[in-house]
């Protein structure tokens, strides 16, 4: 049996002079819905890279999470730019051994904060806020040039360096750890039940809640004979957002309460279990005592250089 002739024929696309027909703007319910939709995605594709073969995934959580909370600290103790530079370097070396997309980890660290952090930070490279060498004259007061100071950008590049190396290993350490084995860690290290039990219910019920907000928005279409277009459509989306959020906070309540009937009823005791016990190996070994030499190295260069 063949495919039909209608089903194997392109379709017309739209001339660029519009012609055809105007294409509509998109509601805003449906790209908040569309970016949720992506959250999902990134968190799905998040966990097939922390099942893969690469260097971090092969470590024990604990040993990630020791190493990263000490690399952490060192960052933040660095004052010398091109230092904390080096150090951003090697994450992003790290994540390609680890098997991470390159443009996929940089796009994951720098696509919100660290550029928020440079917008921030951009008052403190003028001279009135930084005094200084005047790079970049931008006016003049009473005789004196005003503009973007080398004390200033100095400044400013250490700062958002530093988060972006900060970043950068939170999100290695999330992208090669599993969400479960990664709790189970931190109940290693005596963390609270209470604060686990918190962490790994946000999580999963953010997946909930974004799944049942997609049916409830899919269904609302299903029964829409037309759609309105312009004030009016925005009008029914803000009537939607306005019903839906008193409908989804009592979805959420019933499903809370099943959800820990279901629990206790399995014997949850606010530990997270993983079907694998941990296990310290060489390589193990080998990872923290090369993240305290680089620590080392780290803290030694930045003393020398700041002598």
């Amino acid at each position: 049996m063949t495919a039909p002739a209608w089903l194997l024929q392109p379709e017309v696309g739209l001339c660029p002079c519009g012609c055809i027909g105007k294409r509509r703007k998109g509601s805003f319910v449906a790209k908040t819905l569309a970016g949720a939709t992506g959250v999902l995605r990134q968190a799905i594709f998040s966990e097939d890279v922390a099942a893969g073969p690469g260097l971090l995934q092969r470590l024990d959580p604990r040993v990630k999470l020791v190493t990263m909370v000490g690399l952490l600290v060192v960052v933040a103790l660095v004052h010398s730019l091109p230092i904390l530079a080096g150090a951003y370097v090697a994450t992003v070396a790290l994540a390609v051994a680890s098997g991470l997309s390159l443009g996929f980890f940089i796009k994951r660290v720098w696509l919100f904060i660290p550029i928020f952090t440079g917008i921030v930070v951009l008052p403190a490279t003028l001279s009135v806020v930084t005094p200084g060498d005047v790079l970049l004259p931008l006016w003049h007061w009473h005789g004196h040039t005003h503009g973007v100071t080398e004390q200033g950008l100095h400044g400013a590049g250490i700062i958002v360096t530093r988060v972006a190396t900060s970043i950068s290993l939170v999100v290695l350490l999330t992208l090669t750890t599993p969400w479960v084995r990664l709790l189970a860690a931190l109940r290693a290290f005596g963390v609270p039940k209470m604060f686990v039990l918190i962490i790994g219910m946000a999580y999963r019920y953010l997946f909930l809640l974004l799944d049942a907000v997609d049916d409830m928005y899919t269904a609302r279409k299903a029964r829409t004979l037309a759609s309105s277009a312009g004030r009016g459509e925005t009008e029914a989306g803000r009537r939607f957002v306005a019903a839906g959020a008193g409908t989804l906070f009592g979805k959420a309540h019933q499903l809370s309460e099943e959800v820990h009937q279901a629990m206790t009823a399995r014997g949850y005791s606010g530990n997270a279990r993983t079907l694998s016990g941990f296990r310290l190996r060489g390589a193990d070994l080998a990872f923290t005592l090369g993240a305290a030499a680089l620590a080392a190295a780290i803290l030694v260069a930045d003393y020398k250089v700041g002598r």
